[in-house]
């Protein structure tokens, strides 16, 4: 059977990771969110999976290739141009992205299912597709509830009792929201649904497709389903991805490595003394890691593989990247690295080298500063119970 991940998205609200990290590619501990998408497409027959790459898609393709090592077969969609000798993404929208491989040639001949390519889902695939065929349906949402204050978030559904859509709203402010009911982004269509996605523009599934659909009065229906459904939109949704799964709250998800302690799992050949570190659970630490001595983590944490925590280093429900190296007595609570950027939960970025703070926050294959100047730690320590 025939599906298409969308992965051409800039994930500008994921930013700073997807400056060089596509969302498809983004790792729940190790692991890129497409490559569980692959995982659950297989466990349901799905095998022939069309994915279309703009922004950063290089990374996508040599990570996935023609998708033989996984199982199914993989192949790609390119939006965009080369400019001066380097591929410069120019996504088409979801729905242009499915009319452009059907322009190619028709590939989309039979039902076929659509999953957004940022989310870890368990849905039973079988299921929704033998749902969506019961109703005669010619487009179907995946649907479920969420608190109404969080509705601004995503595309509302309203349906009547027999789940048709009578009306779909693309992130709607909280008071004009019509429902609670949202779209996950899996969709479920027909190869008929190309007759109203038109050529060489951009088009969206949620703000222009659906409309449409619900405008003409077409079969198009919306089902409620009982699945684990983690949405990766921004930076906070992708923090709270990594601390279900080291909690043990996102079930699909398998904490790699090996468990040395309660709660405690690493990769190869981490560098630590156990007994000269204070070390509080659930947390994980990547391979060809080195925690000092008088080094401090409480989870929920995640520490990549290849990082330096130096002595007297706090790092408490954090999210850690890899190559990162933490300078001594620094102390980070509730914040995630990467690279030359510190990000709290709200999404606010500090870039560690423009404010002259790379002492602090660094590459892990850089030279470690000689020492640390007595001005220097009186900032760590003041940034270490206000701002870092």
């Amino acid at each position: 059977m025939k599906a298409m991940i969308l992965a051409a998205g800039k994930g500008t609200r994921v930013r700073p990771i997807t400056y060089t990290t596509p969302k498809p590619m983004m790792p729940i501990l190790q692991k890129p969110v497409m490559e569980f998408l692959l995982e659950l497409l297989r466990k349901h027959g799905f095998d022939q999976i069309m994915v279309n790459v703009s922004h950063l898609a290089e990374e996508i393709e040599s990570y996935f290739r023609d998708g033989q090592r996984f199982g199914v077969q993989i192949a790609y969609s390119f939006e965009g141009r080369i400019v001066e000798g380097s591929l410069v993404g120019e996504a088409v929208g979801s729905a242009g992205g499915m009319r452009k491989i059907q322009d190619f040639y028709p590939f989309f001949d039979d039902t076929f299912v659509v999953l957004c390519g940022d989310a870890l889902i368990d849905l039973d695939l079988t299921a929704a597709v033998k749902l969506h065929k019961s109703k005669g349906s010619l487009a179907t949402i995946i649907m479920k509830s969420v608190p109404k204050e969080e509705v601004s978030s995503y595309g509302v559904v309203v349906t009547n009792e027999d789940g048709r859509v009578k009306a779909f709203q693309e992130k709607p402010k909280v008071e004009e929201a019509l429902s609670t009911n949202i779209n996950t982004g899996i969709y479920i269509f027909e190869p008929e649904v190309f007759n109203y996605i038109p050529s060489g523009v951009e088009y969206d599934i949620g703000s222009q497709l659906f409309p449409k659909l619900v405008e003409i009065g077409a079969p198009f229906y919306a089902i409620p389903m009982d699945f684990e459904w983690v949405d990766i939109g921004k930076v906070p949704d992708y923090w709270r991805a990594i601390r279900g799964v080291l909690s043990g709250q996102i079930k699909n998800v398998q904490i790699p490595g090996q468990q040395v302690a309660p709660g405690i799992y690493t990769g190869m050949n981490v560098a630590v003394n156990w007994d000269k570190v204070d070390i509080t659970g659930p947390v994980y630490i990547g391979g060809m890691t080195k925690i000092e001595d008088g080094a401090k983590i409480v989870g929920p944490t995640m520490i990549g593989p290849n990082c330096w925590i130096c002595s007297g280093a706090t790092v408490e429900n954090s999210v850690i990247f890899e190559w990162s190296r933490l300078g001594p007595g620094v102390r980070l609570v509730d914040k995630l690295v990467f690279g030359r950027h510190c990000v709290d939960k709200t999404g606010a970025t500090i870039d560690v080298q423009a404010a002259a703070l790379d002492w602090l926050i660094t590459d892990a294959r850089r030279d470690p500063p000689s020492h640390t100047p007595v001005e220097r730690q009186a900032i760590a320590e003041l940034l270490g119970n206000n701002a870092t």
